[in-house]
């Protein structure tokens, strides 16, 4: 699916991944210390550029470039990986519904690095029901005052620029929602507890504190009422960013397990030549492959424009299936790997904590089967039952 010269820009994400971060990872992980050193390395390579438009500074916006480049980080380290993945997460809202004026304040500094973004929804009692968020923003004169919290916030503390959904309307329900960007020295504004986790240690996930926080009223994307959707609208297109570090994680676990299997001795031969071995490592490698395709083509599909139930759809199916093959394959690899797959020394052990939370954030998996249930509802199929008695 990709072209010469998306292969050459993945051959150098590849070798960035292995000569560079590869050595990085099993200390990001013991130290729990967010990896400014890799984003360095990222900025130096204009890697964050991938994700918007040269006339914001980028080098050419592509969702499958952002998919595939975000594999290949997370084969590796998916702490690093997310970096990526939260880059593009927390810069949509201005790509899609900012104006003129706002994607030209906030979109280049995103665009090389310089300033980290976050994407602000979850709060302590509304995670997959945005309805039931509690922070309330009030118009005041040319500003809007903001008031609540939210928690499990990726990039909490080391983000440039938020983008914050609070109320407007709190009796309007969803109706009610609305989006503001939001940066990190605002009056206010603080951060509070950094999450200890099972995996991806070296993020940060954290709680937000609004306490009458002022942010110009130019700040509102689009207009009030209108966050829930601009959310919805987000998730669309940043859902496969996660199943692209799932992707990388079951994949980097495949290979390693694969290299494990090939020189590790039982009976006299390679245990990839004993039948129960072979046939696990051809079902992960397979899952790798399958989830690829699905994934690839949804990058596809948003670089061509893909909008409403067509992107939800797929977009919902790529984050589900490909954050499952992790769980599965990185599980399959610490058995190929058996005592040993299980010691921190071998990366394995942390490939399989890492990819449990890809089944949780950014909509929980069972949240996207209720989504792709529903959107297969919509669908006309009667056509394939015509003719059959």
């Amino acid at each position: 699916m990709l072209n010469e010269d998306q292969r050459e820009i993945r051959d150098l994400i590849r070798a960035l991944s292995r000569e560079r971060i590869a050595p990085r990872a099993a200390e990001i992980d013991k130290s729990s210390e967010f990896p400014w050193d890799v984003v360095e390395l990222f900025r130096e390579h204009d890697v964050f550029g991938i994700m918007f438009d040269e006339e914001y500074g980028g080098a050419g916006a592509s969702a499958l470039m952002t998919l595939v480049a975000i594999e290949e980080v997370s084969k590796v380290c998916a702490t690093s990986g997310l970096i990526l993945a939260v880059q593009e997460l927390g810069s949509l809202g201005i790509k899609l519904a900012g104006s003129e004026e706002q994607k030209r304040r906030f979109l280049p500094r995103l665009a090389s690095g310089e300033w980290l973004p976050a994407y602000a929804l979850t709060e302590p009692g509304s995670g997959s029901d945005s309805a039931a968020m509690r922070s309330e923003a009030r118009r005041d004169g040319e500003e809007y005052v903001l008031n609540g919290s939210k928690r499990f916030i990726t990039n909490a503390g080391v983000a440039g620029l938020y983008l914050v959904f609070a109320k407007t309307d709190p009796g309007a329900g969803h109706a009610g929602i609305s989006a503001f960007v939001v940066e990190a020295d605002t009056p206010g504004f603080e951060v509070g507890r950094i999450e200890p986790k099972m995996g991806i240690k070296g993020s940060t996930t954290g709680e937000l504190f609004f306490n009458d926080m002022r942010v110009p009223a130019n700040n509102l994307l689009g207009e009030e009422g209108e966050g829930f959707r601009i959310a919805m609208r987000i998730l669309d297109r940043s859902r496969p960013g996660i199943g692209a570090q799932g992707l990388g994680l079951a994949q980097g676990a495949t290979d390693y397990a694969l290299a494990y299997a090939k020189s590790r001795e039982t009976m006299g031969e390679p245990i990839a030549q004993h039948q129960l071995i072979a046939a696990t490592l051809a079902d992960m490698e397979t899952k790798c492959e399958a989830a690829r395709g699905l994934l690839y083509k949804c990058g596809q599909l948003i670089d061509d424009g893909a909008e409403g139930s067509e992107l939800r759809k797929i977009s919902a199916m790529s984050k589900l299936y490909c954050s499952d093959v992790a769980m599965e394959v990185t599980t399959d690899a610490v058995q190929i790997l058996g005592g040993y797959g299980y010691m921190q020394e071998y990366p394995v052990e942390r490939m399989m904590r890492d990819a449990k939370i890809t089944q949780i954030y950014e909509g929980t998996n069972q949240i996207q089967r209720l989504v792709i249930a529903r959107e297969m509802v919509k669908e006309q199929r009667s056509f394939l039952l015509a003719g059959v008695g």
